[in-house]
């Protein structure tokens, strides 16, 4: 198993090559198992509104790394077997994040099964992933916002 270090290292290169926004706001992996993923993304001058809290589009980065980067634990990194993307997103904010965000995706299982479904199917398959976004420093475990992002996949044989 990688260190939570090296998978830092990892988003942080993904990010650097494919979306540099990721790059930019240089989120930590705090957690990564097949059940559950922790980001946070700190509160810096990257992330922030003219509020002085954090930007609603650095906290759906958030929300897209939490439940991606499952996938890309379960697949190895290797993206070349799957075509995978959020769907749509649903967001709820409910406080200011004021502090450094913790984005918490615990449907590590949910995405396994269906990634084993399109791999099995060879179709384009969707499931339901929730983020909770919490600020600990401050409100402990209550959270600043929901998302709900719609997971979806297709398995991409090898060409030849």
């Amino acid at each position: 198993m990688k260190t939570l270090w090296k998978q830092t290292l990892q988003l942080w290169f993904f990010g650097f090559f494919k979306v540099p926004l990721i790059f930019w706001l240089r989120p930590k992996v705090l957690c990564l198992s097949p059940e559950k993923a922790v980001i946070k993304i700190p509160l810096k001058c990257r992330a922030k509104n003219h509020l002085n809290s954090m930007y609603f589009g650095a906290l759906c980065v958030g929300a897209d790394i939490a439940g991606g980067i499952q996938v890309m634990n379960v697949v190895g990194g290797d993206l070349k077997k799957i075509s995978f993307a959020f769907k749509d997103v649903h967001g709820e904010f409910l406080k200011r994040a004021e502090s450094d965000v913790y984005f918490t995706c615990t449907d590590g299982q949910a995405i396994q099964e269906t990634l084993k479904k399109s791999f099995a199917s060879k179709e384009r398959e969707e499931t339901k992933v929730q983020v909770i976004a919490t600020t600990p420093k401050l409100t402990g475990e209550e959270p600043v916002a929901r998302f709900t992002l719609t997971f979806s996949v297709k398995y991409r044989p090898p060409k030849g």
